[in-house]
């Protein structure tokens, strides 16, 4: 089998391939005995008919056909690897000559859209700034609060309901008139903004058995987005009371007998915290910088595909101007993950075993799926090799990260390496390898 490559743009080749008849023989073999398994001749047991028995009975063209298109996509896998291509999508193949037709060989072309080649500069050369991760007295307090909160209880007071306050309320909601809603009982934290909009306004001021009335839109429902009238009445107000933050309190809250034992322990936690959303900040920032540093076009198609399936997923096909923020969505996420591919190839980035296992557990705990199901399923889907990739391009930016130089807003030097790891870690699982 020969290939020729012509590079029809940046983005976009045409792959002409060119088969002897002996490298399709093991396929049209295949064939035969396919065909001949399924066909029922007097005087032959299945699967033994001989080939040109086969030819009179079936046609020399339904065997070509079929073998052809079962060899089609091992033979394009092949022209693939031997191009060095990276393609993206389905091919558009077209068979230009087929055997025992035109003559003892089969050629076709397979028109696809490739990776872009991307020159990255070297990771040493990039300066990124991020946040300080200094922790304050202020975070530290913040943490005990919130751990107070747990173990606080509610009160019931006979004053209005201020903000941060817990009120026991009943809703009812008309549009033009008509009932379309009511909700009796239920309990919300006044100023948590997460269930009408304009509620928190109405219900600040309210002590227990008081209503107010409102315009306002639906959150939810049939007439999701529609302005109501709301009917807000408080049954009941009450404040959360907190335990004072003492030694008792951190004996009871955690494993520590003081409460300056507790507060060095949160102030840990919001260190780890702080350094972890740094290392999030720079990842973020190592991307805008590989973005700024290249140029280059991305598969017009590949987009189009993405773009045509999320939409019709939604039923807006029509929608032009959704379809222009899905369009620039994807286009973005398409450069990201070019530039991340790229990043792991110029690191010569492999992918071990335990380290794709690592992904999948992660992964199934996050669907809160059972771990082998779940692995089960993403191998039926064939979506091994999609997790390899992002195995790849995750080990790719810390590789990055790691030669990068990183400091916060004032100059500082940031230590990332409780995250990202060290230079030495990678030296040291590339021998246990090399020894493996």
């Amino acid at each position: 089998m020969t290939s020729a490559l012509e590079k029809i743009d940046d983005t976009t080749v045409k792959l002409t391939v060119t088969l002897t008849e002996a490298d399709i023989a093991p396929m049209m073999h295949h064939a035969y005995e396919h065909v001949g398994s399924q066909v029922q001749i007097p005087g032959f047991r299945k699967g033994k008919v001989p080939p040109k028995i086969l030819e009179q009975r079936v046609g020399k063209g339904a065997i070509i056909e079929h073998a052809v298109n079962d060899g089609l996509p091992t033979w394009y896998s092949e022209a693939v690897q031997e191009q060095g291509l990276r393609p993206y999508g389905q091919p558009e193949v077209e068979v230009l000559s087929i055997p025992g037709v035109d003559d003892e060989g089969l050629e076709f072309v397979a028109t696809v859209e490739v990776r872009p080649e991307v020159t990255l500069p070297a990771a040493d050369s990039l300066t990124i700034t991020v946040a300080p991760a200094e922790v304050s007295e202020e975070d530290v307090d913040a943490r005990l609060t919130a751990l107070r909160e747990r173990f606080g209880t509610l009160t019931g007071v006979d004053r209005p309901a201020a903000e941060g306050d817990f009120v026991t309320l009943d809703l009812a909601a008309t549009v033009d008139g008509v009932d379309v809603d009511a909700v009796q009982g239920t309990s919300y934290q006044v100023g948590q903004g997460n269930m009408l909009e304009g509620l928190d306004d109405g219900l600040i001021g309210l002590s227990a058995g008081e209503e107010t009335t409102y315009e306002g839109p639906l959150a939810a429902g049939d007439h999701a987005g529609e302005t109501a009238t709301i009917t807000v009445k408080v049954t009941a107000v009450k404040e959360r009371q907190l335990p004072d933050a003492d030694d008792d309190f951190a004996q009871l809250a955690s494993e520590f007998d003081t409460v300056g034992e507790l507060r060095e322990d949160l102030r840990e936690q919001a260190a780890r915290i702080k350094t972890n959303n740094q290392a999030m900040e720079a990842r973020e920032k190592l991307l805008v910088a590989l973005t700024d540093a290249t140029d280059f076009e991305l598969p017009k198609k590949v987009i189009e595909a993405e773009v045509h399936n999320h939409l019709e997923s939604e039923s807006r096909l029509e929608d032009d101007e959704h379809r222009a923020e899905v369009t620039e969505e994807a286009s973005k996420a398409l450069r990201v993950q070019i530039l991340l591919d790229q990043l792991a190839d110029d690191f010569e980035i492999e992918v071990e075993q335990s380290e794709l296992l690592d992904y999948l557990l992660n992964a199934s705990r996050q669907y809160n799926a059972d771990p082998a199901d779940f692995i089960e399923q993403v191998e039926k889907a064939g979506q091994i090799p999609a997790m390899v990739a992002e195995v790849a391009r995750s080990k790719a930016t810390a590789y990055a990260l790691r030669r990068a130089t990183v400091k916060d807003e004032a100059g500082k030097a940031v230590d990332l390496t409780p995250v990202i790891g060290t230079l030495e870690s990678e030296t040291a699982v590339e021998e246990e390898v090399e020894e493996a």
